[in-house]
Protein backbone atom coordinates (compact mmCIF):
# COMPACT_ATOMS: atom_id res chain seq x y z
CA UNK A 1 0.00 0.00 0.00
CA UNK A 2 1.59 3.33 -1.13
CA UNK A 3 2.27 5.72 2.12
CA UNK A 4 3.77 8.92 2.09
CA UNK A 5 6.00 8.39 4.38
CA UNK A 6 8.05 6.33 2.47
CA UNK A 7 11.34 6.54 4.12
CA UNK A 8 13.02 2.93 3.92
CA UNK A 9 12.18 -0.99 3.31
CA UNK A 10 11.54 -2.86 6.76
CA UNK A 11 14.70 -2.83 9.19
CA UNK A 12 15.98 -6.50 9.73
CA UNK A 13 13.62 -8.69 12.00
CA UNK A 14 16.36 -10.28 14.40
CA UNK A 15 18.53 -9.75 17.04
CA UNK A 16 17.56 -6.27 18.45
CA UNK A 17 16.01 -6.76 21.57
CA UNK A 18 13.65 -3.06 22.77
CA UNK A 19 12.73 -4.65 25.65
CA UNK A 20 15.75 -5.86 26.63
CA UNK A 21 14.86 -4.25 30.54
CA UNK A 22 11.47 -6.55 30.86
CA UNK A 23 13.46 -9.42 28.68
CA UNK A 24 16.79 -10.33 29.99
CA UNK A 25 17.80 -9.61 33.22
CA UNK A 26 14.89 -10.95 34.94
CA UNK A 27 14.06 -13.20 32.17
CA UNK A 28 13.21 -16.15 34.35
CA UNK A 29 12.09 -14.07 37.63
CA UNK A 30 8.51 -16.08 38.84
CA UNK A 31 5.77 -13.34 38.74
CA UNK A 32 4.62 -13.09 42.69
CA UNK A 33 1.23 -13.06 43.47
CA UNK A 34 1.08 -8.95 42.86
CA UNK A 35 -1.78 -8.03 40.18
CA UNK A 36 -1.39 -4.99 38.31
CA UNK A 37 -5.43 -4.33 36.77
CA UNK A 38 -5.86 -2.17 34.27
CA UNK A 39 -9.67 -1.63 32.63
CA UNK A 40 -10.02 -1.53 28.82
CA UNK A 41 -13.85 -0.68 27.68
CA UNK A 42 -13.99 -0.72 23.86
CA UNK A 43 -15.59 -2.00 20.56
CA UNK A 44 -15.21 -6.07 20.34
CA UNK A 45 -18.25 -6.11 18.52
CA UNK A 46 -20.57 -4.32 16.41
CA UNK A 47 -19.43 -2.06 12.98
CA UNK A 48 -16.20 -1.08 14.68
CA UNK A 49 -15.11 -3.94 16.22
CA UNK A 50 -11.89 -4.09 14.32
CA UNK A 51 -10.67 -1.17 15.66
CA UNK A 52 -11.15 -2.93 19.18
CA UNK A 53 -10.13 -5.92 18.41
CA UNK A 54 -6.95 -4.87 16.88
CA UNK A 55 -6.35 -2.25 19.49
CA UNK A 56 -7.03 -4.94 22.15
CA UNK A 57 -4.23 -7.73 20.15
CA UNK A 58 -1.41 -5.79 19.88
CA UNK A 59 -1.68 -4.48 24.16
CA UNK A 60 -2.61 -8.45 24.54
CA UNK A 61 0.93 -9.27 23.00
CA UNK A 62 3.19 -6.86 24.88
CA UNK A 63 1.74 -7.84 28.60
CA UNK A 64 1.61 -11.36 27.54
CA UNK A 65 5.16 -11.38 26.68
CA UNK A 66 5.98 -9.13 29.55
CA UNK A 67 4.15 -11.53 32.51
CA UNK A 68 6.09 -14.67 30.96
CA UNK A 69 9.25 -12.77 31.66
CA UNK A 70 8.90 -11.36 34.86
CA UNK A 71 6.25 -8.86 34.54
CA UNK A 72 6.63 -5.26 36.42
CA UNK A 73 8.71 -5.15 39.63
CA UNK A 74 7.69 -9.16 39.92
CA UNK A 75 3.45 -7.58 39.63
CA UNK A 76 2.16 -9.37 36.81
CA UNK A 77 -0.70 -7.51 34.28
CA UNK A 78 -4.34 -8.37 34.56
CA UNK A 79 -6.42 -6.98 31.45
CA UNK A 80 -9.42 -6.72 32.16
CA UNK A 81 -11.32 -6.50 28.72
CA UNK A 82 -15.08 -5.46 28.04
CA UNK A 83 -17.12 -4.54 25.21
CA UNK A 84 -18.91 -1.67 24.74
CA UNK A 85 -19.75 -1.64 20.72
CA UNK A 86 -18.73 1.57 20.33
CA UNK A 87 -22.00 2.73 22.28
CA UNK A 88 -21.43 5.37 24.81
CA UNK A 89 -23.85 4.66 27.53
CA UNK A 90 -22.19 0.90 27.74
CA UNK A 91 -19.30 2.55 28.31
CA UNK A 92 -20.05 4.42 31.33
CA UNK A 93 -21.73 0.78 32.84
CA UNK A 94 -18.55 -1.03 32.06
CA UNK A 95 -16.66 1.72 33.73
CA UNK A 96 -18.35 1.55 36.62
CA UNK A 97 -17.63 -2.39 36.49
CA UNK A 98 -13.92 -2.07 35.84
CA UNK A 99 -13.81 1.15 38.99
CA UNK A 100 -15.41 -1.40 41.20
CA UNK A 101 -13.07 -4.21 40.22
CA UNK A 102 -10.21 -2.05 41.41
CA UNK A 103 -8.32 -1.59 38.25
CA UNK A 104 -5.06 0.64 39.36
CA UNK A 105 -6.22 2.69 34.99
CA UNK A 106 -8.36 2.77 32.21
CA UNK A 107 -6.06 1.84 29.20
CA UNK A 108 -6.83 2.26 25.63
CA UNK A 109 -10.24 2.63 25.12
CA UNK A 110 -11.86 3.28 21.58
CA UNK A 111 -13.40 6.07 20.73
CA UNK A 112 -14.78 10.43 21.22
CA UNK A 113 -18.30 9.60 22.20
CA UNK A 114 -17.91 6.70 24.97
CA UNK A 115 -14.70 8.67 26.42
CA UNK A 116 -16.50 11.99 26.30
CA UNK A 117 -19.71 10.12 28.04
CA UNK A 118 -17.23 8.92 31.26
CA UNK A 119 -15.75 12.77 31.42
CA UNK A 120 -17.74 13.39 34.81
CA UNK A 121 -16.13 9.71 36.39
CA UNK A 122 -13.09 10.80 35.11
CA UNK A 123 -13.35 13.75 36.92
CA UNK A 124 -14.71 12.60 40.24
CA UNK A 125 -12.79 9.61 40.28
CA UNK A 126 -9.16 10.82 39.27
CA UNK A 127 -8.22 6.82 37.59
CA UNK A 128 -5.65 7.55 35.10
CA UNK A 129 -7.33 7.39 31.81
CA UNK A 130 -4.44 6.37 29.69
CA UNK A 131 -3.69 6.63 25.91
CA UNK A 132 -7.24 6.25 24.58
CA UNK A 133 -8.03 5.83 20.78
CA UNK A 134 -9.58 9.36 19.87
CA UNK A 135 -7.57 12.48 19.41
CA UNK A 136 -10.22 14.50 20.80
CA UNK A 137 -9.67 18.03 21.92
CA UNK A 138 -11.75 17.55 25.20
CA UNK A 139 -9.11 15.21 26.66
CA UNK A 140 -6.31 17.78 26.16
CA UNK A 141 -7.10 21.18 26.92
CA UNK A 142 -8.21 21.73 29.43
CA UNK A 143 -6.04 19.81 31.06
CA UNK A 144 -7.02 16.89 33.61
CA UNK A 145 -4.55 15.82 35.50
CA UNK A 146 -5.11 12.39 35.36
CA UNK A 147 -5.52 12.12 31.41
CA UNK A 148 -2.70 10.89 28.93
CA UNK A 149 -3.14 10.68 25.75
CA UNK A 150 -0.33 9.29 23.04
CA UNK A 151 -1.15 9.95 19.32
CA UNK A 152 -1.45 13.08 17.69
CA UNK A 153 -4.54 15.07 18.16
CA UNK A 154 -8.01 14.98 15.45
CA UNK A 155 -6.78 18.82 15.17
CA UNK A 156 -3.06 18.09 14.01
CA UNK A 157 -4.91 15.25 11.45
CA UNK A 158 -7.03 17.84 10.54
CA UNK A 159 -4.61 20.25 10.34
CA UNK A 160 -2.18 18.31 7.73
CA UNK A 161 -5.13 17.22 5.23
CA UNK A 162 -6.49 20.84 4.64
CA UNK A 163 -2.53 21.67 4.43
CA UNK A 164 -2.57 19.07 1.60
CA UNK A 165 -5.99 20.00 0.09
CA UNK A 166 -5.29 24.37 -0.50
CA UNK A 167 -1.40 24.17 -0.70
CA UNK A 168 -0.61 21.16 -2.74
CA UNK A 169 -4.06 20.56 -4.51
CA UNK A 170 -5.51 24.04 -4.54
CA UNK A 171 -8.90 22.83 -3.76
CA UNK A 172 -11.15 25.72 -2.42
CA UNK A 173 -14.57 23.24 -2.29
CA UNK A 174 -13.89 21.45 0.35
CA UNK A 175 -17.34 19.41 2.11
CA UNK A 176 -18.10 17.25 5.72
CA UNK A 177 -19.37 14.38 6.27
CA UNK A 178 -19.66 13.98 10.06
CA UNK A 179 -20.85 11.47 12.10
CA UNK A 180 -23.50 13.02 14.33
CA UNK A 181 -22.25 13.08 17.77
CA UNK A 182 -19.08 14.53 19.84
CA UNK A 183 -16.37 12.61 17.47
CA UNK A 184 -17.98 14.53 14.27
CA UNK A 185 -17.90 17.90 16.51
CA UNK A 186 -15.25 17.81 17.36
CA UNK A 187 -13.67 17.74 13.96
CA UNK A 188 -16.02 19.85 12.78
CA UNK A 189 -14.26 22.75 15.30
CA UNK A 190 -10.67 21.69 13.67
CA UNK A 191 -12.38 22.28 10.09
CA UNK A 192 -14.24 25.35 10.56
CA UNK A 193 -11.42 27.05 12.04
CA UNK A 194 -8.07 26.11 9.94
CA UNK A 195 -10.31 27.11 7.07
CA UNK A 196 -11.54 30.31 8.22
CA UNK A 197 -7.61 30.89 8.83
CA UNK A 198 -7.32 30.34 5.22
CA UNK A 199 -9.83 32.79 4.16
CA UNK A 200 -12.40 29.30 2.73
CA UNK A 201 -15.76 28.40 5.00
CA UNK A 202 -17.54 24.52 3.52
CA UNK A 203 -19.45 24.03 0.26
CA UNK A 204 -21.86 22.14 3.24
CA UNK A 205 -22.02 19.88 5.92
CA UNK A 206 -23.88 16.74 6.44
CA UNK A 207 -24.13 14.61 9.41
CA UNK A 208 -25.02 10.51 9.96
CA UNK A 209 -25.98 8.44 12.73
CA UNK A 210 -23.48 6.58 14.70
CA UNK A 211 -23.37 2.95 14.00
CA UNK A 212 -25.10 2.94 10.71
CA UNK A 213 -24.35 3.24 7.21
CA UNK A 214 -26.86 5.81 6.53
CA UNK A 215 -25.17 8.25 4.13
CA UNK A 216 -27.90 8.76 1.41
CA UNK A 217 -28.64 12.46 2.16
CA UNK A 218 -24.92 13.38 2.93
CA UNK A 219 -24.63 11.69 -0.96
CA UNK A 220 -27.09 13.57 -2.18
CA UNK A 221 -25.55 16.74 -0.76
CA UNK A 222 -22.11 16.29 -1.85
CA UNK A 223 -23.90 15.02 -5.12
CA UNK A 224 -25.71 18.24 -6.06
CA UNK A 225 -23.30 20.88 -6.41
CA UNK A 226 -19.47 21.05 -7.48
CA UNK A 227 -17.03 19.62 -4.74
CA UNK A 228 -13.45 18.85 -5.24
CA UNK A 229 -12.87 17.01 -1.75
CA UNK A 230 -15.01 15.66 1.20
CA UNK A 231 -13.67 15.07 4.16
CA UNK A 232 -15.13 12.13 5.95
CA UNK A 233 -15.38 11.86 10.05
CA UNK A 234 -16.57 8.26 11.02
CA UNK A 235 -15.81 4.87 11.05
CA UNK A 236 -14.70 2.78 8.27
CA UNK A 237 -18.17 0.84 6.94
CA UNK A 238 -20.05 3.70 6.03
CA UNK A 239 -16.60 5.56 4.23
CA UNK A 240 -16.71 2.61 2.19
CA UNK A 241 -20.22 3.00 1.48
CA UNK A 242 -19.59 6.85 0.61
CA UNK A 243 -17.22 5.97 -1.96
CA UNK A 244 -18.58 3.19 -3.47
CA UNK A 245 -21.58 5.04 -3.89
CA UNK A 246 -20.03 7.78 -5.07
CA UNK A 247 -17.71 5.95 -7.86
CA UNK A 248 -21.42 4.65 -9.05
CA UNK A 249 -22.31 8.14 -9.42
CA UNK A 250 -18.98 9.04 -11.37
CA UNK A 251 -18.35 12.22 -8.78
CA UNK A 252 -14.70 13.03 -9.26
CA UNK A 253 -13.71 13.71 -5.54
CA UNK A 254 -11.05 13.02 -3.11
CA UNK A 255 -12.01 11.57 -0.11
CA UNK A 256 -10.30 12.32 3.32
CA UNK A 257 -10.45 10.61 6.19
CA UNK A 258 -9.44 10.46 10.34
CA UNK A 259 -7.02 7.68 11.47
CA UNK A 260 -9.99 6.36 13.68
CA UNK A 261 -10.82 4.53 10.05
CA UNK A 262 -7.90 2.50 9.93
CA UNK A 263 -6.12 2.42 6.45
CA UNK A 264 -5.92 -1.73 6.40
CA UNK A 265 -10.31 -1.07 6.83
CA UNK A 266 -10.45 0.72 3.54
CA UNK A 267 -8.40 0.97 0.67
CA UNK A 268 -9.02 -2.90 -0.66
CA UNK A 269 -12.55 -2.59 -0.24
CA UNK A 270 -13.06 0.57 -2.98
CA UNK A 271 -12.94 1.05 -6.01
CA UNK A 272 -9.12 1.21 -7.33
CA UNK A 273 -10.08 4.75 -9.34
CA UNK A 274 -11.26 6.37 -6.35
CA UNK A 275 -9.18 9.14 -4.74
CA UNK A 276 -8.50 8.68 -0.99
CA UNK A 277 -6.19 10.46 1.64
CA UNK A 278 -6.28 8.96 5.04
CA UNK A 279 -4.20 10.66 8.26
CA UNK A 280 -2.74 8.47 10.38
CA UNK A 281 -1.06 8.72 14.32
CA UNK A 282 1.56 5.88 13.68
CA UNK A 283 3.76 4.52 10.53
CA UNK A 284 2.85 1.44 9.10
CA UNK A 285 4.50 -1.93 10.77
CA UNK A 286 6.01 -2.75 7.03
CA UNK A 287 8.04 0.89 6.87
CA UNK A 288 8.56 1.41 10.64
CA UNK A 289 11.72 2.73 11.75
CA UNK A 290 11.12 2.35 15.07
CA UNK A 291 13.35 -0.07 17.07
CA UNK A 292 10.53 -1.21 19.08
CA UNK A 293 8.46 -2.22 15.23
CA UNK A 294 11.23 -4.72 15.36
CA UNK A 295 9.75 -6.70 18.46
CA UNK A 296 6.31 -5.81 17.41
CA UNK A 297 6.58 -7.80 14.74
CA UNK A 298 8.35 -11.06 16.32
CA UNK A 299 6.20 -10.99 19.15
CA UNK A 300 2.84 -10.60 16.98
CA UNK A 301 4.10 -13.56 14.80
CA UNK A 302 4.86 -15.83 17.36
CA UNK A 303 1.22 -14.92 18.48
CA UNK A 304 0.12 -16.30 15.51
CA UNK A 305 -0.87 -13.02 13.73
CA UNK A 306 0.26 -12.63 10.13
CA UNK A 307 -1.45 -9.85 9.24
CA UNK A 308 -0.21 -6.93 10.81
CA UNK A 309 -1.61 -3.46 10.98
CA UNK A 310 -1.30 0.35 12.77
CA UNK A 311 -3.93 -0.19 15.40
CA UNK A 312 -2.44 -3.25 16.26
CA UNK A 313 1.23 -1.36 16.63
CA UNK A 314 -0.65 1.47 18.17
CA UNK A 315 -2.08 -1.00 20.97
CA UNK A 316 1.14 -2.38 21.06
CA UNK A 317 3.11 0.73 21.67
CA UNK A 318 0.28 2.07 24.43
CA UNK A 319 1.47 -1.46 26.50
CA UNK A 320 5.03 -0.43 26.09
CA UNK A 321 4.54 3.24 27.45
CA UNK A 322 2.26 1.83 30.36
CA UNK A 323 5.00 -0.72 31.02
CA UNK A 324 7.68 1.51 31.24
CA UNK A 325 5.94 4.10 32.97
CA UNK A 326 4.49 2.02 35.74
CA UNK A 327 7.70 -0.12 36.62
CA UNK A 328 9.24 3.45 38.18
CA UNK A 329 6.77 2.81 40.96
CA UNK A 330 8.42 0.44 42.72
CA UNK A 331 6.54 0.87 45.86
CA UNK A 332 4.06 -0.39 44.38
CA UNK A 333 1.47 0.77 41.60
CA UNK A 334 -1.44 3.84 42.59
CA UNK A 335 -3.03 6.13 41.15
CA UNK A 336 -0.95 9.12 42.25
CA UNK A 337 2.74 7.67 41.32
CA UNK A 338 1.25 6.81 37.47
CA UNK A 339 -0.14 10.08 37.16
CA UNK A 340 3.20 11.56 38.35
CA UNK A 341 5.57 9.20 36.38
CA UNK A 342 3.62 9.68 33.56
CA UNK A 343 3.84 13.42 33.67
CA UNK A 344 7.85 13.20 33.54
CA UNK A 345 8.10 10.10 30.96
CA UNK A 346 10.41 10.66 27.67
CA UNK A 347 11.52 7.94 25.27
CA UNK A 348 13.39 8.19 22.38
CA UNK A 349 14.01 5.74 19.78
CA UNK A 350 14.99 6.36 15.97
CA UNK A 351 12.17 8.79 14.88
CA UNK A 352 10.15 7.67 17.61
CA UNK A 353 10.07 10.11 20.44
CA UNK A 354 7.75 10.28 23.38
CA UNK A 355 7.05 13.06 25.57
CA UNK A 356 4.59 13.55 27.95
CA UNK A 357 5.56 17.22 29.71
CA UNK A 358 4.21 19.31 27.05
CA UNK A 359 1.18 21.46 28.07
CA UNK A 360 -1.66 18.92 26.56
CA UNK A 361 -0.21 15.76 27.78
CA UNK A 362 0.03 14.18 24.21
CA UNK A 363 3.24 11.88 23.92
CA UNK A 364 3.38 11.95 20.07
CA UNK A 365 2.87 14.96 17.36
CA UNK A 366 3.06 13.15 14.16
CA UNK A 367 1.10 12.75 11.21
CA UNK A 368 1.06 10.59 8.33
CA UNK A 369 -0.21 10.17 5.40
CA UNK A 370 -1.84 7.16 3.52
CA UNK A 371 -3.27 7.73 -0.27
CA UNK A 372 -4.52 5.06 -2.74
CA UNK A 373 -3.30 4.13 -6.00
CA UNK A 374 -4.87 7.52 -8.11
CA UNK A 375 -3.83 10.10 -5.78
CA UNK A 376 -0.28 8.07 -4.31
CA UNK A 377 0.81 8.31 -8.52
CA UNK A 378 1.02 12.21 -7.83
CA UNK A 379 4.03 11.67 -5.21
Amino acid sequence: MPVINLAISLLLLASFNVLADTHSSNKHTPITSKVIKIGMSNALTGPSSNLGQDLKAGASVYFNNLNEHGGINGSSIKLISLDDGYEPEQTVINTKKLIEQHVHALFSYVGTPTSYAIMPTLKKSQIPYLMPFTGADFLRSPTLKNVFNLRASYYQEVKAQLDYLINIEKFTKIALVIQADEFGLTAQRAVNRILSENGLSLVSTSRYRRNTNDINNALTKISSQPIDAVIFVGTYQPLIRLVNLAHQQQLDILFTSLSFIGSHNVLNQVPKSSKLLLSEVVPSPEECQWKLCQQFILDMQRAGYDKLNRVQLEGYLNAFVFAQVAKKCKKGINKVCLVNEFKKYKYQDNRLNINFENANRQGLQNVYFSFNAPVSKKH
